[in-house]
């Protein structure tokens, strides 16, 4: 059975469950598996999967402590009729380019990829520990988490969600769809401050043990939904085999070639599930990482040096306007050989100086990993390039994935089949998408009205995450400052 411990070595021998009600380590580091296990199917059975069997044959491999039954009970519940795609996460094709999209679930983003199934995980982990406690879930967002875990989280009994996003950093639609969310469990809080600091935020809160005691003398216990949560990390492994299986469906790979993946990224997680996924025995070549302005991952990829000390840029791409990439402990632990000592260390460095650099054998240890970046002019062109040559329209966090690749070819000369990650639907941010066609056609055009005029391009129906979002009734007006966080938490749960 495997087991979970800390990335900075203050923990092992953790169970499945125990790790996804905790969220995060008691020494403040990530769990990770104890080993990542080998795929135990062939990938021509795995042409045949569905995406709900495909689930449980990858997630059975982590989550050992939970029966089959439990599990699949937890992906029945998570993958059904709120996708509005039969794939749940179908790989749609536009002249020469793979778009493996993630956005066909009730917030349009993929997010709810994880979040749909970590609310089951979660309250199954809870039975199977036996938790009277209600279950605090402390989340922060840049735009997409957020809703999310709203969305999943929402009136499950036993659970409340506190969410924190900063106030200026977000899309319209994304604020709309959080302060919009109904839920007596549900707490939305924007914050005078980038995602960093909320991020930031959350994080000491979690490592104050007397909160804690407070929190579980009153009868809660804290979590996480960000991808720090090993329950979000693992589903998310689940839609690389899926892509996998489609271009061995369609024909572009023959069972056996490698396939090369392009994500955009902040939090380093959706990428990490792709590292999983070719550890696991998946045939994938290079993991392709892409960056916005905010490059911390690009120049640390390029010289093994992360600094965060750097100027914060706010772009059109708000869910990548990260420089603190969480998820990113994760990887430095397995290409130190699992040396959660040297782990621990360079996180120290960076909560102290901000900056750490690696050691070349792990710089070596990076080879399959490959960064790149563009800003938002660059993110601009190709949503127009793509969409006037192939019809198909992009959001702003998919075109600096197709940019990077671009980049990419150009450097490498790489023919290898490429897919690449469409995190968002351009719904999500129709101001930027809109602007990209036409920046002189729409400039005077509110946010709302460019959803009609996106859907008169793109045709079909208005997704119901933002059909009508204007006229909803705003449930959540607070704003604090980042040092008011955990007070706005006690008022919440009437600790005060």
């Amino acid at each position: 059975m495997i087991t979970y411990r800390s990335t900075r070595g203050g923990e092992e021998g953790t169970r499945a469950s125990q790790a996804i009600l905790k969220g995060i380590a008691n020494d403040g580091g990530l769990f990770v598996p104890e080993y990542i296990p080998e795929m135990d199917f062939s990938l021509s059975d795995m042409k045949e999967m569905e995406y709900k069997e495909l689930a449980y044959r990858v997630m059975r491999l982590y989550f050992a402590d939970f029966s089959k039954e439990e599990l699949q009970s937890c992906i029945d519940g998570a993958y059904d009729s709120k996708f509005a795609n039969d794939l749940i996460a179908p790989v749609n094709t536009a002249g020469d380019l793979k778009f493996l999209e993630l956005f066909h679930g009730p917030t349009l983003a993929f997010k709810d990829m994880a979040l749909s199934i970590l609310p089951y995980l979660m309250m199954t982990s809870a039975k199977k520990e036996k938790i009277d406690k209600d279950v605090v879930i402390l989340t922060a967002t840049s735009g997409d988490t957020g809703k999310a875990a709203l969305e999943g989280f929402a009136n499950v009994d036993g659970t409340k969600i506190i969410v924190f996003f900063p106030q200026n950093g977000v899309s319209e639609i994304q604020k709309r769809q959080m302060i919009t969310q109904e839920g007596e469990n549900t707490c939305v809080i924007g914050i005078n401050g980038n995602f960093d600091d909320a991020q930031t935020g959350v994080k000491n809160i979690f490592a104050d043990l007397e909160f804690r005691e407070e929190l579980d003398k009153n009868g809660y216990v804290f979590s996480s939904a960000n991808s720090i949560n090993i329950g979000r990390l693992i589903p998310q492994v689940v839609y690389y085999f899926h892509s996998y299986s489609q271009l061995m469906q369609d024909g572009t790979l023959e069972e056996g070639d490698t396939m090369n993946v392009v994500v955009p990224t902040g939090n380093f997680g959706n990428i990490l599930a792709a590292y999983y996924a070719k550890q696991m025995g998946l045939p994938i070549g290079d993991l392709i990482c892409a960056s916005n302005s905010n490059k911390v991952l690009y120049d640390f990829f390029q010289d093994g040096s992360y600094d965060k000390n750097r100027d914060f840029n706010i772009t059109m791409s708000p869910s990548m306007d990260i420089l603190i990439s969480s998820n990113l402990e994760r990887l430095l632990y397995y290409v130190a050989n699992d040396d959660a000592e040297l782990t621990k260390d360079l996180m120290d460095q960076l909560q102290k100086q901000g900056k750490y650099d690696i050691t070349s054998e792990m710089k070596e240890n990076l080879i399959d990993f490959y960064g790149g970046y563009a800003d938002d002019v660059r993110t601009q062109e190709v949503i127009k390039e793509v969409y006037e040559s192939t019809g198909y329209l992009m959001d702003t966090h998919t075109a600096v994935a197709y940019a990077v690749y671009e980049d990419y070819k150009a450097d490498r000369s790489d023919s290898t089949a490429t897919v690449i990650v469409s995190t968002a639907s351009p719904y999500k941010f129709p101001s930027s998408v809109m602007d990209a066609l036409d920046s002189e056609a729409y400039k005077e055009t509110d946010e709302f009205e460019l959803v009609d005029k996106m859907n008169d391009i793109i045709g079909g129906e208005i997704p119901k995450g933002i059909d009508g979002l204007k006229t909803r009734k705003i449930e959540h007006d607070i704003v604090c400052q980042t040092n008011e966080m955990a007070k706005v938490i006690k008022e919440f749960l009437k600790l005060v």
